[in-house]
């Protein structure tokens, strides 16, 4: 059975990740680990419990075994198959990163309804049409779905992929998705991020003015 682990401390896990792998130590304590994730220690402490991992008082926690605990809930222990649809910068941007692989999130699949694109190549892969997709989600074993279409399309490619078995959904579309209860989608809105940037920093600037 799965422990609960709440959202919030999922959210963290990567962050702690990346900084346990830029570490280059043999142990650490929370609270350098607190320190290079921006968090605070007691809350590293009550993150990694979660995962059963509670470190040595004096020592600290060793690196190695935190990196394995954390890949392992994250479901790193094994590659991902991944498919974009959408193949416009943005997606050709992303078919095109390095950093997925080398993370064990393999790109084996792109797809897009413009007759224009289908057959050219990004990132050393072809271009086919979502006439392919749900066969492709079988043959190839695709797990995760990367939305990068404009915002009236997003639902209906969303759709699709619901409709192949893939039950985790990143959606860059501006749009918010409708789906089953047992699909994932994870939503990464530019527009909304740099709309937060726009509060915080008129809120700093009125400080200062004021």
């Amino acid at each position: 059975m799965h422990r609960q682990i709440p959202p919030a401390t999922v959210q963290r896990l990567p962050i702690y990740l990346r900084c346990l792998n830029e570490s280059g130590s043999e142990t650490i304590s929370s609270e350098t680990l607190a320190e290079l994730a921006r968090v605070n220690s007691a809350k590293v402490r009550k993150d990694l419990s979660f995962l059963g991992s509670y470190g040595t008082r004096g020592v600290g926690y060793d690196v190695d075994h935190l990196v394995y605990q954390i890949g392992r809930e994250l479901g790193l222990t094994k590659d991902w198959a991944v498919c974009i649809v959408g193949i416009g910068n943005l997606g050709r941007a992303l078919a095109q990163y390095r950093g997925f692989g080398e993370r064990g999130f393999a790109v084996l699949g792109l797809f897009d309804s413009d007759p224009a694109k289908i057959g050219k190549k990004v990132g050393g892969r072809t271009i086919e049409p979502l006439s392919r997709f749900k066969r492709a989600v079988k043959d190839r074993q695709l797990s995760i779905g990367v939305i990068t279409t404009p915002a009236a399309s997003a639902q209906e490619v969303a759709d699709q992929m619901v409709a192949a078995g893939i039950t985790s959904i990143l959606n860059f579309a501006p749009t918010v998705l409708s789906k089953p209860d047992n699909v994932d989608v994870r939503r990464v809105d530019l527009s909304t991020e740099l709309q937060i940037c726009s509060f915080y920093l008129a809120r700093s600037r009125g400080k200062q003015a004021s």
